[in-house]
């Protein structure tokens, strides 16, 4: 584990405020987007969206849970470092873009497949000399276990990866999400999640999923046993973490790697500090800053940049 220089204020130390005061208090102006629509193995779409400058180097950015392109942590990323020379590329989850996907499953923690089809996309039909893939949550997890997955076989030109504020072990943020006054993310997170069901209403079969009892579900334990599993072919909630969790991917990834999860992250139970798998991977990089919050790292003492963005670059930029 490395040590970081993350410095905020006092009062920004609670985990909880760290979050809410990055979400609430920061705005960053709607980038101008070149949207990119591009086909899935399975009948289905992806959305990219561009920020193009004619360079060399280019960012793929990985969104969190229900958030999407125009998220404030993705356009802020993306603002600062195409403003430090990169191609910038965001892609959208399934059902995350403003538009439903074609399918009656849509996405989730582990579904590297559909950052997979971005990325071989990417390799395919562009000249990128340097490729670096940055997640933040959800996304970040999704990175990782893209990165371990791929392991040797990862193409040359990707170069680096970056995550921020990722559930490597999906129970145990589950379990964290379930506590205190984290639950008002859960509930949150819930009630837009279930609304996205609830309007593929006509594509999900009754054998599957009873939409009618969606209203029972309190909890991501009982969304992702009764929701998340069934829709994208795991045998139970217990099946899709044990599958999907990042962390167990960690010892695989080959590339420099760094991962970036505050200790006072709401949505972190304790196993989502992957201690052991970083201590035995020399190209992974493990960092616990003791306040950040969830996608959070706001300086006050410095305007127009978050700390994590600055630090991307940096992990870009250091030789290894």
């Amino acid at each position: 584990m490395n040590s970081s220089n993350f410095k905020t204020h006092p009062l920004l130390k609670n985990g909880h405020i760290g979050t809410l005061a990055t979400h609430f208090g920061r705005k960053v102006a709607d980038l101008p987007y070149e949207r990119q629509r591009i086909n899935t193995p399975d009948d289905d779409f992806l959305d990219l969206d561009w920020i193009r400058k004619d360079s060399q180097k280019l960012i793929i950015l990985s969104h969190g849970l229900e958030g999407s392109s125009r998220a404030t942590y993705i356009q802020g990323m993306m603002r600062f470092l195409v403003d430090n020379g990169f191609d910038g590329l965001a892609w959208n989850c399934r059902g995350c873009s403003g538009e439903p996907n074609k399918q009656p499953f849509f996405y989730h923690s582990g579904a590297s497949y559909d950052l997979e089809t971005v990325v071989e996309h990417v390799l395919k039909t562009t000249d990128y000399k340097e490729i670096y893939l940055i997640g933040f949550s959800l996304g970040g997890n999704i990175t990782l276990k893209y990165l371990g997955e791929k392991s040797q076989a990862i193409s040359k030109r990707i170069k680096k990866g970056i995550a921020f504020s990722v559930p490597t072990d999906l129970g145990a943020s589950a379990i964290e999400l379930d506590r205190g006054f984290s639950q008002v993310y859960m509930f949150n997170f819930l009630w837009t999640l279930k609304r996205k069901i609830r309007s593929k209403r006509q594509l999900i079969s009754k054998d599957v999923l009873e939409i009618d009892k969606l209203h029972r579900i309190q909890t991501f334990h009982a969304f992702d046993d009764l929701v998340t599993a069934p829709l994208h072919g795991f045998e139970n909630g217990l099946d899709y973490y044990a599958k999907s969790s990042s962390k167990q991917f960690i010892p695989a990834i080959k590339i420099p790697t760094l991962l970036v999860n505050a200790k006072n992250d709401p949505f972190l139970g304790e196993k989502c500090y992957p201690l052991e798998e970083a201590s035995k991977n020399p190209f992974f990089t493990l960092e616990i800053p003791q306040a950040g919050g969830h996608v959070g790292f706001f300086t006050p003492f410095v305007k127009g940049e978050l700390w994590s963005e600055r630090r991307a670059l940096e992990f870009i930029q250091r030789e290894f």
